[in-house]
Formats: C-alpha cells, structure tokens, sequence
C-alpha cells in the first residue's frame, strides 16, 4: 500500500506546528524548498497499518504567490496534489482564517477543515457548529485542541478513513467561484478585479459566520490584561530587558554555566586523558598524536563544552516565543525602530539572530518592505549569534569571573544597540528614498507546547553541533596544520608557523586595540570562516581543551592562556577584543546567505567590509577611551 501524502496548510499562529509536532514527533525532516531557502518541514507516521507523510506547509494568510511563502503553498497543492490537506483553522479568529479556505476551495483543492483551538474560541465567547459550517463549505470539519494528543489522533483516523472521497464543493461555494470567475474574466482593471473578489470572500465569510457562529460573553480576556504591563507604553521596555535578562541569567548562571561545567571537566578530565592513553597504547606517530590530541580534543572540545549553554539559551527564546511574548518585543520596539529607519516588525529577525545570523537573514523576507528586508540583512551580523557566545562567555569568565553573566548580557545589547544605530544610518543615506509599512498580528499568551519546545530547542541546536562535527572538525585540522608547519616544513616553534605568519598580517591592524599579538590576529582571521573557530583557534594554540565559567576553573584557565601569551590581554584589551568579535564580518557560511537573499555580491562585499570598519572603530574606542577613564 502506498504511503498517504497529507499537507498542513493554514495562517500563522494556529497551532499548525504544535500539530503537525504532535503528529510526527521527533520523525521529521528539516530541509529547504527547491530553489528557495524557505524551511521544509516533513514528518513520518504510521496509523492503523498506513504509511503517512505529513508536510509542514508555511503559514501564509493567502495564496496570491506574493511572497516565496505564498508561493510554495499554491505550487505544492496544485502541482504536487498530497491525498489530503488539512487547513488549520484558528477558532478564536475563524472569520480571518476563513479568508484562506475560501481561496483554497476556489482552486477546487478539497480540505479537512481543522478547527483548532477550540478551547480559546470558547474562552472567547465563540461557539462554532462544526456541522452547519461543513454543509456550508461542503467539506468535512473536525475540532481539535492543538496540543491535546486524543484530538490528533482523531486527526489520524480520518487520514486513514476515505471520508475524503465523499466530499465537494457544496451549492453556496460553487455559485461563489462563478461569481468570482465572472469578475475575473470582466472588463475591470486588474487592481479592481482584485478588490472586488476580495469583497466578494468576505460578503461570503460574513454570511457563512452569522450561520455557524453564536457569541456568547466572553470570558476575562487574559491577555488583554498582561498586555497592560507586559506591552505599557511606559513598563513595556525595562520589562523586556528584565525578561531577557532573565533568560541570560538562567542560560549562563542557573541552568547553563552547571551543564558546561559538567561537560567541561569530562572532556579535560575524562576525554582528554582516555584519548592520550588510546594513543600511548597504540604508540602512534607522534604528529598523529599531536593531531589529535592538541588539534582536534582541544580545538573542538573548547566549541563543544558550550553545547550546554547554547541549548539552554535556544529553549528559552523558544518557551518565549511560544507563551506569544516575541510578537509583543515586535510591538514594543516598533516607536524605537521606526527612530531608526525601520518597523518594530524588523526587530523579529534580529531576535532571530540570537540563535544563528543564517536563519535570521533568511527571515528577513517576511518584513514588509525591501527597504527593511535590506537593511535587516545588512544589520543582521552585529547580533551575538551561537556562534560567538563561545567567546563572550570564555572572555567573560577568563577577565570578568565576578560579573561574567553582566559581560555577556552587555555584548548582547550592544550588538543590538549596533545594530540599531546602523539601521538608521542605512536608513538614511543607502535607502533613504525607500518607505516601510507595518502589519503585526498579536496572538493571545498561552502556555507554551512542551513537545514543540523541545524539538525547535533540537532543530536549533542540532545545527550547532552539525557545524562542529564538520566545519570545526575541518577547522581544527586546519588550524593544527596552520600551526605546526611553515614553508619549510614542521616546526616544533609554533611562532615561526604559517598559522603565526598569517595572525601577524592580521594583527598588524590593532596596534591601537590592545591586542596586538599574532595569536589574536590569527583567531580573527579563522573567526571569520567560522566564528566558532575563533575559540578552537585558541584552544589549539594554548592546549585549552574544556573550558570552564567556574570562577576558580577560569582563573586556572586564564592563567594558562594569558601566561602563553606573555600577558598580551589585560581585562580592557580582552574586553576591546569582545566588542570587535562582536561586531566583526559575519562567516562565510552568512555571507553566502546573504548573496542568496540579495542576489548581489555587492551586498555581500558591503556587509564583511562595513561591520569589518565598524568593529575596528569601535573596539578602538572602547580600548582607548577606556585608557583614558584610567581602566587599564
């Protein structure tokens, strides 16, 4: 028997993906639509002895092919023809949502109309007949409660029942594609055209909702009164440095900081010493022990006893983001972005940025305006993505071991704060003949899906491991390479190395940062292949494999890096050198993004050459000005 092919298709914020996550759990598939860098999601079950793919459409309002989104949603269900699919339908807003359905029924795709949320449609007041609006739209309706397991299993059983082979358009939809067609094929203009089968869908929905629909009272709207404190104009900004400050302290100092602790002294305590026995047993070469000792246990291991840290951030922006609080930082900073040239809808794929500069410029696209898609992408690489946090929290622990977790917060708002100031520049002087709009949709506050959280904290942190079981990988080698070999050959004196060759070119431009040295010059320029790499860089170069935000363990730590080094970091020079990790040319994995997006390499030659002078400047001011204050 073949396997059943259903599509999920709906608006945002419907409980699509906390269905489709109930559905497949962890049997899924994350990938890219041909041709575009739009997430593909797929999932696998099997339900009474039938093989079922589940397909994970984007959410989109419409399917007018408008934006890549749009366009995914309409090529796929008329060109692909899944055996079912199923339109996810927020109760509490079913009027908007039945936009799209009638879109959908107009291209004569048959559906299962999932009525999900039922739960809040009654906390709304809201009382929906499933059986009057599926004789209205001559298609079968079912009820669910997104994260309730009983109602997707409900859903199971009518994928696997052939409820769907005795349903069509009934009498009221087929006289509205007529209609619809008429006016399609009449003398108005296109623009005309377009407004009067839009009137003509809601004059529908409106009839359609006075016969299904009964409003009741509604109930003590919860998030209305959390929007009076959480979204107030006057408490809504220091809440929400109070909430992420929250999230910081919880991934560097509760949560995080323990697990990388942990992990840590695995790796130089219990991996490194088995690993150097295993060799010793083996009396491997020694250049073959040398490889894998001090290139790929230090090199990775120092990226690796992160993992903890970055996994704890990654489920708290993804509680956040599921509770409906992300929306309403859109809101909040709206008055602040508009400042700044842009909409408080751009703030998203900053946000965004947090987890990783790839995804964030992709995101991009859902903004409004190509002037704020630009500009997004443009700032996008000041932000303190998984990446550097390695060498904030390193730096923090090493220079700042009493206020680490202060540290790290601050470099996250002044890349935010960077990045800011440069959207208005931009905003000013690249896009100034250019206008933006704002649409924001606000879902109401809900306890987060613990399933969903999960596996988006797993699609988001499997990224970071993918990239240090391969570039990392291959950087560490690269780098051991780099630092045990010069143009004549091996050497055992690491300064006389290719590795230091190519740190002092570097180098030769901080003179004035109070980082001078060739081994810093060396991490920048690994960093910007792979900003992990700026700590491999290091671990390799110092022989610090796991490292520590303990205070004690740091200052072992530190001692052996900054004794290495003869003392080339004080705390204001380490300090320069994080704002300019900070700030520096995104890697070349976000650069090949943003050629993608952009389609220029003219873009992509602005942003690794602006944020390149702007870190510069920055970093100077902050090491010159700070010796100035007397801080050195």
């Amino acid at each position: 028997m073949s396997t059943l092919s259903v599509a999920l298709t709906g608006n945002p914020n419907t409980g699509k993906s906390t269905i489709f996550n109930e559905l497949t759990g962890a049997r899924q598939k994350i990938g890219n639509w041909p041709g575009v860098t739009v997430d593909k999601k797929m999932g696998y079950v099997s339900h009474d002895n039938r093989a079922i793919s589940i397909v994970d459409l984007p959410g989109t309002y419409s399917i007018n092919a408008r934006s890549p989104e749009e366009q995914i949603v309409i090529d796929y269900l008329l060109n692909e023809g899944p055996d079912i699919v199923v339109d996810v339908v927020d109760s509490s807003n079913i009027e908007r949502n039945l936009f799209l359905t009638l879109q959908l029924l107009e291209h004569r795709i048959p559906v299962l109309i999932d009525l999900n949320m039922m739960d809040e449609a009654a906390a709304h007041g809201l009382k929906i007949s499933s059986k009057k609006l599926s004789e209205a739209l001559g298609m079968p309706v079912v009820e669910t409660v997104g994260r309730s397991n009983k109602s997707t299993r409900k859903l199971l059983d009518i994928f696997t029942s052939t409820v769907m082979n005795n349903y069509k358009n009934s009498e009221l939809i087929e006289n509205h594609i007529k209609t619809v067609e008429a006016v399609r094929t009449g003398d108005l203009n296109d623009e005309l055209k377009e407004e009067k089968i839009i009137s003509l869908r809601y004059e529908l929905i409106d009839k359609i909702s006075a016969d299904v629909l009964v409003r009741n009272d509604p109930k003590k709207n919860f998030s209305e009164h959390l929007d009076r404190i959480l979204a107030n104009g006057f408490l809504a900004l220091p809440l929400l440095l109070v909430i992420l400050y929250l999230v910081f302290s919880i991934s560097f100092t509760w949560v995080g900081k323990p697990l990388q602790d942990a992990l840590g002294d695995f790796i130089s305590d219990t991996l490194s010493p088995w690993v150097a026995g295993g060799l010793e047993s083996l009396q491997v070469a020694p250049w073959l022990d040398s490889l894998i000792s001090d290139g790929i246990i230090n090199g990775m291991g120092s990226v690796i006893a992160f993992v903890p840290l970055i996994f704890t951030l990654f489920f708290c922006l993804s509680f956040l983001d599921g509770t409906g609080y992300m929306a309403r930082i859109a809101f909040v900073m709206d008055p602040i972005m508009r400042r700044a040239g842009l909409t408080g809808k751009g703030i998203m794929p900053l946000v965004m940025g947090f987890g990783c500069g790839v995804p964030a410029i992709m995101g991009a696209r859902a903004l409004d305006s190509e002037k704020d898609r630009l500009i997004s992408i443009l700032i996008t690489p000041f932000l303190t993505c998984s990446a550097k946090l390695p060498i904030m929290a390193l730096f923090a622990a090493m220079f700042f071991p009493d206020n680490a977790v202060n540290v790290v917060f601050s470099m996250y708002i002044a890349g935010l704060v960077m990045a800011i100031v440069m959207a208005k520049v931009l905003s000013f002087t690249t896009f100034k003949n250019e206008r933006s709009s704002f649409f924001l949709e606000l879902p109401p506050y809900r306890m987060p899906d613990m399933k969903t959280v999960l596996l988006e904290t797993w699609d988001k942190g499997k990224g970071y491991l993918i990239k240090a079981g391969t570039i990392i990988f291959s950087m560490s080698i690269l780098i051991w390479f780099l630092s045990n070999y010069n143009l004549s050959g091996p050497t055992e004196d690491m300064d006389q190395s290719l590795l230091a060759s190519v740190g002092s070119a570097m180098s030769a431009l901080f003179t004035l940062h109070g980082f001078s040295s060739w081994e810093s010059g060396a991490a920048i320029v690994t960093g910007i292949l792979a900003k992990e790499s700026v700590v491999s860089t290091m671990g390799i170069i110092y022989g610090v494999s796991g490292v520590s935000t303990e205070a004690s363990d740091a200052a072992e730590t530190a001692s052996q890096l900054i004794g290495s080094m003869g003392g080339a970091f004080t705390a204001l020079s380490a300090l320069s050198f994080m704002i300019f990790s900070q700030l520096y040319t995104p890697c070349v994995t976000a650069l090949g993004t943003i050629k993608k997006e952009t389609g220029k390499w003219k873009w992509v030659a602005f942003a690794a050459l602006y944020t390149f002078a702007a870190a510069w400047i920055v970093s100077l001011l902050v090491y010159q000005g700070g010796k100035l204050l007397g801080f050195d």
